[in-house]
């Protein structure tokens, strides 16, 4: 599913035009992304978690050529979810 299948599908769902619908996925990305930002996680109870995760910088390989290299530190989002299927 793409952004604008679930535009349509939250619009059907919530009885509301699309353009509303946007809106509000907007607001809703906007915020998890803000938040996650200021180092702050969301928990959502009953789906999961949206937090940052801080990698350690590391030795890995280029695969073309095997040598060594540098990965630097990052810190990257992850979603955590509690949904059973």
């Amino acid at each position: 599913m793409n952004k604008s299948e679930l535009v349509k599908a939250l619009a059907d769902k919530i009885n509301q035009t699309q353009v509303e619908a946007k809106a509000f996925l907007d607001a809703f990305t906007d915020t998890v992304s803000e938040t996650l930002k200021s180092g702050d996680k969301i928990t959502l109870v009953g789906f999961g978690t949206f937090d940052v995760l801080n990698v350690a910088a590391r030795t890995g390989r280029n695969p073309r050529t095997g040598e060594a290299i540098q990965i630097k530190e990052e810190r990257t989002q992850f979603v955590k979810t509690s949904v059973a299927f």
